[in-house]
Formats: structure tokens, C-alpha cells, sequence
């Protein structure tokens, strides 16, 4: 049985991380984490997420350490900010706890951080921008496509995101660009990106080949983030049954497509 802790459990994508977790038999939640002021905080996660109670109460970021002594996971999975992010980690390395971090909008400096602390704690883990199986076989078209069309076919990238999205652009369109780029052997700097945050958008990505006389398009839409949390739980199943000591892997190793 792998013990799953769960960190952002009452945000949108903890909670949908939640209900996932519930839904497997091979996993058990055994603990679940939130800012100190958050108002979900001493009720039971599992009535929070809108699936059974579980008997797992929400409680505060601030005790984490204390948590994962007592809870004893083998993988935290994070959907959190950035900040928050990089301190979990730094904490489940310490305590020995595998890691699954589903947060966008890292710095250089702080993805450091966090590579740091894994390789320091010798844990597994798996950190990606974008979680959903098909972004991530889409990551694997547009590579293909990149080195196929060649020089002569100009990438744009367009990404639509919800008005609450704090990171823009957002990680899976870096990461598309990052992939072109290296396809084509410039810098990812030198690839058009264009953001847009209106509504209640999940996620959309498009990508655009163009030259004078013709135009080659990659669209993925995300219909709803249960294509995230359920693309997390196959990562934390990864990290734990293949991931290796002190090594960082992504969603394209999860799903064998390197």
C-alpha cells in the first residue's frame, strides 16, 4: 500500500488529488496539508474534496515536518505555489519522503533549491508542468514535428489559462517552447509565447508552425483538471515502484516516452 500525503489538499487541485487518491487501491491517504490560516483547516479532507470521509484532517503547512514523522507517507504530491513548493521539499527530503510537485512558475534559483535538497536527501522524485497524459504525448508530436518541418517554419505559441492562474506564461508553454528550442538548437527566449487569462479556461495550448505558405497547428485542450490529478497519481505510483535516489524525472519518463 503506498501512504500518499497530500499538500494545497483544500485548493482546487488538492482536492481533485484528493478524490483520486480515494479512488485507488493500491494507495491510502494519510495526510493532508494547508496554509495555517486556511478556513478548511481540522475538518476531514475527504468531505472537503466531496468524496467520503476518509479520517484524515486537514491541517497546517507549518507543522509539516512534525506530519510526515507521525503520518509516515512514502510520496507527497504538491499542487501549491512556488515558494511553498520549494519549502515542502526541503522538508519531505529531510524526513525521507518521496515527492510529486505539480507547481508551475519556478525560477532558476528555485528549482535549484529543490534539486539540491533531493539529491541531499537522496529521495525520488517526479516534478512536471503539466501532469495530463495527452500535453505530455503532445510534448512528444511537436518534438518530432519541430526536427521535421525544419528552419524554414517559424513556432508561435498561444496559451489560454483561467484569470486565476498567478504564473504566466505558464509552465507547459515553457516547456513546449524548451522543446522546440532544443529541437531546433536555439534558446527558448527566441520562441514567441503569448498568454491570455480570461474566465474559467482550464488550460489550452496551441502551437504554431508557419512559413509563407502554410501553417501546421498542435492543439491540446484541457477539459478538466482531473487530467491533472489523475496523471499525479500515476507519477506518484512511478516514483515510488521505478523512480531512483537523488534523481528528478518528469511525466514523459512516467509514461515511457523517452
Amino acid at each position: 500500500m503506498i501512504k500518499v500525503a497530500v499538500c494545497g489538499a483544500s485548493g482546487r487541485m488538492g482536492r481533485l488529488v484528493v478524490r483520486q487518491v480515494s479512488l485507488q487501491k493500491d494507495m491510502k491517504l494519510v495526510a493532508a496539508i494547508d496554509t495555517p490560516d486556511n478556513p478548511q483547516r481540522e475538518k476531514d479532507v475527504g468531505i472537503v474534496a466531496g468524496v467520503t470521509k476518509l479520517n484524515v484532517k486537514i491541517k497546517s503547512s507549518d507543522d509539516l515536518a512534525k506530519i510526515l514523522r507521525s503520518s509516515k507517507p512514502n510520496v507527497l504530491i504538491d499542487f501549491t505555489a512556488a515558494e511553498s513548493s520549494v519549502k515542502n521539499v526541503k522538508v519531505a527530503s529531510k524526513a525521507g519522503v518521496s515527492v510529486v510537485i505539480g507547481t508551475t512558475g519556478f525560477n532558476k534559483e528555485q528549482r535549484a533549491e529543490m534539486e539540491s535538497a533531493i539529491k541531499k536527501g537522496k529521495i525520488r522524485a517526479v516534478i512536471s508542468p503539466n501532469f495530463s497524459v495527452g500535453v505530455n504525448v503532445f510534448f512528444k508530436a511537436v518534438q518530432d514535428a519541430a526536427k521535421l518541418l525544419g528552419d524554414d517554419y517559424e513556432p508561435n505559441i498561444v496559451e489560454i489559462h483561467h484569470v486565476h492562474k498567478k504564473d504566466s506564461p505558464s509552465g507547459t508553454a515553457l516547456r513546449i517552447a524548451e522543446i522546440v528550442a532544443k529541437a531546433r538548437k536555439i534558446e527558448s527566449e527566441d520562441i514567441k509565447v503569448k498568454s491570455i487569462r480570461e474566465g474559467e479556461v482550464v488550460g489550452e495550448h496551441t502551437l504554431m508552425f508557419l512559413n509563407p505558405y502554410e501553417q501546421v497547428d498542435f492543439m491540446h485542450r484541457a477539459k478538466s483538471r482531473e487530467a491533472f490529478a489523475a496523471g499525479a497519481v500515476k507519477a506518484a505510483r512511478y516514483v515510488i515502484k521505478k523512480g531512483r535516489a537523488g534523481v528528478i524525472k518528469d511525466m514523459q519518463d512516467v509514461l515511457g516516452l523517452k
